[in-house]
């Protein structure tokens, strides 16, 4: 059991909004591959480059998380520490040591993949990254300064299992905060055992 690769094909394409930022919007007309005679129909594609989140765990079992208020929703979310993936040519896992880093100032020694997963592949080409990162320090964040809402954002180490009930009670409704706890605790990487 697996999803497949397959591409239908697209009759044309219209940019709706596209500028300098990573993010861009358009209009697809795709056909479907076994009915050539059906008219095309119209599916709106965000693009995204991509994003990483850090489930970063001590030897406390405590997880770093953040609170840092997201407009769109209207809310102050926890949340761990994630970034996209707009630096040209930066892998994953390298784009998640430099979000830890830049978010929490903190490095890692020992990396492992959790799992990777679309947020919502009906609309978004989003695929996010997840990683656990264990052994942490402190690092030198360089010239790096945080604005706008990350200049507001407040960091809390919260014991791993409140943070699995919080997910499963609906207190916690970050959507790869849910997935990195959920998929860490499935695979017996955190909390008791």
């Amino acid at each position: 059991m697996a999803d497949v690769p397959e591409s239908w094909p697209v009759e044309s394409s219209e940019d709706l909004y596209r500028t300098s930022l990573p993010f861009a919007l358009r209009a697809d007309r795709v056909r479907h591959p076994d009915g050539p005679d059906e008219e095309p129909f119209t599916r709106v594609v965000l693009e995204h480059p991509g994003a990483v989140v850090v489930l970063a765990v001590d030897e406390a079992d405590r997880v770093l998380c953040l609170r840092q208020y997201r407009h769109p929703a209207r809310m102050r979310m926890l949340e761990l520490p994630a970034g996209l993936l707009d630096v040209d040519g930066e892998e994953p896992r390298s784009a998640a040591e430099r979000e830890l880093l830049e978010e929490a100032g903190l490095e890692a020694a020992d990396w492992a993949p959790l799992t990777s997963a679309y947020s919502s592949p009906g609309i978004t080409t989003e695929r996010i990254h997840y990683f656990l990162a264990r052994g942490l320090r402190e690092g030198d964040r360089g010239d790096f300064t945080p604005a706008h809402e990350e200049a507001d954002m407040e960091t809390l180490w919260v014991p791993f299992d409140d943070l699995l009930a919080a997910c499963l009670d609906g207190r916690v409704s970050d959507a790869p905060v849910i997935i990195a706890v959920l998929t860490a605790r499935q695979r017996g990487l955190v909390g008791n055992h």
